[in-house]
């Protein structure tokens, strides 16, 4: 055997040594483990995500996990941070819905959303909630409807900015009830509610994580929820599905899942796929999904096979709707 060939087979057999170090080594002691959130501090998937955290330190041996906010571009600006980062596990994106509308809102998206990542798994469900400001007339959906008619033109429908969650249903209530409304986008979802509760926009579509509080508080007037049921959760357990009401087939949950950078090492995904399953067993940590109006992930979601699965289903979902809207987010 040549110098040279000696040598190139010694490269590998190093490399594949300390792959499996790096792996069974996972997470050193001396490094930090960080989750990027594409959208600003203090939304809903920050929430979610910071109480994924900390349910996740224990099962990683008491690793140092934080949340980075890296917000912009409709979810792409966060999302494309870890899809360059190193594949150690070391930087891992927890994105929403967003994850499978990107490809069709964002232009020139510099990454590949079904191949530039590791999919590690589901973590939640969470409901949306049609929400309008306190001196609106309308005290029921019903009611609601009629004044949406009356007002054609006229209305303002805010949301937390291009591809948030309050803009993608916004944009199917909209096309649901076949009325256009001026679409107010805000950079994050505390400026957008404090709009409504102070009148400045008359209608939002969000997450149960960021209204539920609001709706307790009789902040904000509750007309319906946006899943297949009616919830169970005490604040919004008697506000009708839009199902209900009238508008066929619609039925938006925004869910959220864990990601790492393509390449990540098999065992190292095993390890954080096995970390966050626990995590999502956490009584303490199903306690505050509960709270916040999110239904923690049960079924085969939880798994990579079928979270990507889920996501191609998604963007085969949202894909027609952004195209029929013509909005992008550059």
């Amino acid at each position: 055997m040549t110098k040279t060939i000696k040598s190139a087979v010694s490269l590998v057999v190093l490399a594949a040594a300390s792959l499996g170090a790096h792996a069974a080594d996972f997470p050193a002691r001396d490094k930090v483990i960080t989750i990027v959130v594409p959208f600003a501090a203090g939304g809903p998937t920050d929430r979610v995500a910071r109480d994924l955290a900390e349910a996740m330190r224990k099962p990683l041996g008491g690793a140092t996990v934080v949340v980075d906010n890296a917000a912009g571009a409709g979810g792409s600006i966060g999302a494309n941070k870890v899809a360059r980062a190193a594949p150690d596990g070391y930087t891992l994106l927890l994105h929403h819905v967003g994850m499978a509308t990107m490809p069709t809102l964002v232009r020139n998206i510099p990454f590949k959303v079904e191949s530039d990542f590791e999919y590690l798994g589901m973590i939640n469900d969470v409901p949306m909630t049609l929400i309008g400001k306190p001196a609106l007339p309308a005290s029921n959906y019903r009611e609601l409807a009629g004044w949406v008619n009356q007002n054609k033109g006229k209305i303002n429908l805010g949301n937390a900015g291009v591809g948030s969650a309050s803009h993608l249903c916004g944009l199917l209530f909209q096309t649901a009830l076949k009325t256009d409304m001026t679409a107010v986008p805000y950079k994050g979802t505390g400026p957008a509610m404090t709009d409504l509760i102070g009148g400045q926009i008359d209608l939002m579509c969000d997450q149960t994580t960021n209204t539920t509080s609001q709706i307790e508080a009789r902040k904000v007037k509750a007309y319906a929820v946006t899943t297949a049921k009616r919830l169970s959760t005490a604040a919004l357990k008697d506000l009708p599905t839009l199902q209900e009401a009238g508008l066929k087939d619609f039925q938006v949950t925004i869910w959220h899942g864990l990601y790492a950078p393509k390449g990540t090492p098999a065992d190292v995904q095993k390890k954080l796929n096995d970390a966050m399953k626990v995590a999502l067993r956490d009584p303490e940590f199903i306690k505050k999904q509960e709270g916040l109006g999110a239904v923690v992930v049960t079924d085969k979601r939880m798994e990579p096979a079928e979270h990507k699965k889920f996501v191609q289903s998604e963007i085969a979902k949202w894909s027609p709707i952004i195209k029929a809207a013509g909005v992008y987010a550059d």
